[in-house]
């Protein structure tokens, strides 16, 4: 199923599915639990970010030719560093460039797979992780790349936890209808003109394993989110390097899942 949150004419919150034109059928019941539809059919006012996470882990240089194009080693274990969820905005919701990146160009675009928990998860096996996953999204895991590598004090998160710097959407697509999460094309465009262009299968690490190896000795919440890691091709590494500026327009594809599409301003 294709789930959708969203903003009611009347400013309500709701959960849908079946989008287009912008009129989706309503579901009643629980994300975390089961979702019926009800045949009605409803204006979508606004989209939503399709879940609110109480958690976000995000994972550093998880694909090969990522890890290669920044100079990197191949990590030996996932990189972990986490967001806070102030940082979630919805598709075609703007990413705004912080005011204090004031030594010049730096805020880079990163698209990623995300992993949504459905059911607690401690201590899993490998085998058994996929079964933990209610669905997935897709994410752009902004990153202000002078903050994340100085100004932070050397750790990532102030530079990749601004207010906008994880957008999500625009649905969750259940885990039932992606059996294989390694097996979906990821394309990142700015202004039209494709900048990544690779697939899941590059991970180093792949989604059971980043679930098995969060969940060690720790408590996996249902509504914990997992951005998967980015692929090869993102702005700071070109040359010239390519950072985003008021004015462009960022869409991640994945296939199976759709496009986010966030504007960018100043």
């Amino acid at each position: 199923m294709n789930i959708i949150r969203f903003l009611t004419e009347s400013g309500d919150i709701r959960f849908g599915t079946n989008y287009q034109d912008g009129r989706a059928e309503l579901l009643e019941g629980d994300v975390f639990g089961r979702f019926d539809p009800t045949g009605q059919i409803v204006k979508v006012t606004r989209l939503l970010a399709p879940i609110s996470p109480v958690n976000i882990y995000c994972i550093g240089l998880n694909y090969q030719e990522h890890a290669r194009e920044t100079g990197s080693e191949l990590p030996e274990y996932p990189i972990v560093f986490m967001k806070p969820t102030t940082a979630v905005i919805g598709p075609g919701d703007p990413v705004f460039l912080p005011k204090c990146c004031t030594r010049g160009p730096e805020v880079d675009f990163e698209g990623e797979l995300a992993v949504v928990i459905g059911t607690s998860a401690r201590d899993v096996t490998e085998a058994d992780a996929l079964r933990h996953v209610l669905g997935y999204t897709v994410a752009n895991d902004i990153s202000a790349r002078k903050w994340q590598r100085n100004a932070g004090g050397k750790q990532w998160i102030r530079g990749k936890g601004f207010d906008g710097f994880c957008p999500l959407g625009p649905v969750l697509v259940t885990a039932n209808e992606i059996p294989d999460p390694q097996n979906l094309a990821l394309h990142t465009l700015v202004n039209g003109e494709t900048m990544q262009n690779n697939t899941t299968g590059d991970m180093i690490f792949s989604v059971a394993k980043l679930i098995s190896y969060l969940s060690q000795d720790t408590t996996l919440l249902p509504g914990t989110i997992i951005l998967s890691g980015t692929p090869w091709g993102v702005g700071y590494v070109r040359k010239p390097p390519q950072y985003l500026k008021a004015g462009d327009e960022v869409t991640i594809e994945i296939e199976r899942i759709g496009r986010l599409t966030n504007p960018v301003q100043a």
